[in-house]
């Protein structure tokens, strides 16, 4: 269904489950994650369809009706489990329970928050491996500096692909939208890769999900702007470096909410490093501006992801009232 009083409140709802609820561990240990469900999918429908003797037109066909199989299924689980549940309120708070599970605000905070406990139980050492967690490049090639920008940068990133993005897809087509939204996200995370194997089967994943990420990377990175003087930093100065530097990014949306965060933080973000073997010459995005990053900085980081969640909550609950 299109976006309603019904659909604003159940975002809403998904926004305060989270918070409170988040990821509960125990829950995961016994059942599995819905995502781990999506991710068993693709890697069924990977060995099923991604031939190594076929031509690139077929893989990139293969790849085009995976991820069509894909978003069929979750759109259709997404309206079969609306019926369920239904639209009264106790039926709308089942919804936002359900839909809290694909948010990732409070996990996010807690996956962040963990590489400054890193540095200070750690050190260096700690906090490479704290950050492994949230980051695909080589811990053991960042220095002090290294390691907090790219937390800073997962910060960011994350906030709009894992908050933003599956909330307003939520508020726009319901659990059907959300479904699919995280069911894209996951597969580009999985098979939308530039290597051998991907490069063509995974191209109908990563430009869906490059699609779907196009306005929440734009709202994330006003977001962002409007609540930099909470760590300090302005708001003018963050819309000129999104301005100036989020095209400069590879990713078409990805440069959005980082480099909103680096001009509210005043650091230079992005820029070359190190995945695996493979070396991404980047440029800076807000180049010229400090570099040497530290614990300090993730934790103004993360006052700007809580400002930026709570603003977020706000403008909802405000929608919930006049749509």
């Amino acid at each position: 269904m299109l976006a309603g009083s019904e659909t604003i409140l159940i975002v809403v709802l998904a926004i305060a489950f989270d918070g409170l609820i988040g990821d509960p561990d125990l829950l995961w240990r016994r059942f599995p994650h819905p995502v781990a469900l999506m991710g068993s999918a693709i890697n069924m429908l990977d060995r099923a369809l991604n031939r190594e003797q076929w031509s690139a037109a077929q893989r990139k066909a293969a790849g085009c009706l995976t991820t069509g199989v894909l978003v069929a299924i979750c759109a259709g689980l997404g309206l079969l489990l609306e019926a369920a549940l239904g639209w009264t309120l106790l039926g709308q708070a089942a919804q936002g329970l359900v839909a809290s599970i694909l948010i990732a605000q409070r996990s996010l905070y807690q996956h962040v928050g963990r590489v400054v406990s890193a540095f200070t139980d750690g050190g260096l050492a700690g906090a490479r491996r704290a950050v492994s967690m949230i980051v695909g490049r080589d811990p053991e090639q960042l220095d002090t500096s290294g390691v907090a920008r790219a937390a800073i940068e997962s910060c960011a990133e994350n906030f709009s692909d894992g908050v933003v993005a599956p909330l307003f897809w939520l508020a726009l087509l319901g659990l059907p939208g959300l479904f699919v939204y995280k069911a894209v996200n996951t597969a580009d995370s999985m098979i939308g890769h530039r290597s051998p194997r991907y490069e063509s089967f995974g191209w109908a994943a990563a430009r869906l999900d490059d699609l779907l990420n196009l306005a929440p990377a734009r709202l994330a990175a006003i977001l962002i702007a409007l609540v930099a003087p909470i760590a300090g930093g302005s708001t003018a100065q963050a819309f000129k470096i999104v301005w100036r530097d989020a095209s400069k990014h590879r990713s078409p949306n990805a440069g959005w909410p980082e480099s909103a965060m680096a001009g509210a933080l005043g650091l230079a973000l992005a820029g070359p490093r190190r995945y695996g073997d493979r070396l991404v010459d980047d440029p800076f995005l807000n180049a010229g501006a400090r570099m040497d990053a530290g614990s300090a900085d993730i934790r103004r980081a993360l006052k700007l992801l809580i400002a930026a969640c709570s603003l977020e909550a706000a403008i909802y609950a405000a929608l919930a009232f006049v749509v």
